[in-house]
């Protein structure tokens, strides 16, 4: 009898999870970073646009392993955030960090530096599970704006 009971316990527990997760679609879950307007800038003088040199995507090796690292001219000053966009999604954004002369064996062209681009590795996964893998490892797909420094 308290077999039976544990074993109906354990089927109606199992449903409502499935039906919950069927209800608030887990994947649709707003990423870590928002593209938030503040975190662009703005120039009257014109802005560019840079790619990466490498694209790191793994995440099945945890956080911080999906990124694009950047190379930026010295005297010039970076968007905060990194732009995914895959063509039929919306949008994403990823943070960008730090400025380096050399990160995992990429060095610098003299007169710029090197800033790695993450994003969210919830994004990563569920691009990959709808096929879209191929398109997150294009580095055409990845892009960081920045602007010349005021006074330069």
């Amino acid at each position: 009898m308290r077999k039976r009971v544990f074993l109906i316990l354990f089927i109606l527990s199992f449903l409502g999870v499935l039906g919950f997760a069927h209800i608030v679609d887990i994947s649709e879950r707003s990423p870590t970073v928002k593209c938030r307007p503040w975190g662009f800038i703005s120039s009257q003088e014109g802005k560019y646009y840079s790619y990466p040199e490498k694209v790191v995507v793994q995440p099945w090796r945890g956080r911080h392993h999906v990124y694009g690292i950047f190379m930026l001219p010295n005297g010039y000053r970076s968007d905060h955030f990194v732009t995914l966009q895959i063509p039929g999604e919306k949008t994403y954004c990823g943070r960008l960090v730090g400025h380096n002369n050399s990160i995992t064996g990429i060095n610098a062209k003299p007169g710029y530096s090197l800033a790695r681009g993450y994003f969210n590795t919830r994004i990563a996964i569920k691009l990959i599970a709808e096929g879209k893998g191929n398109q997150l490892l294009q580095r055409s797909n990845w892009r960081l704006g920045y602007v010349k420094k005021a006074g330069e």
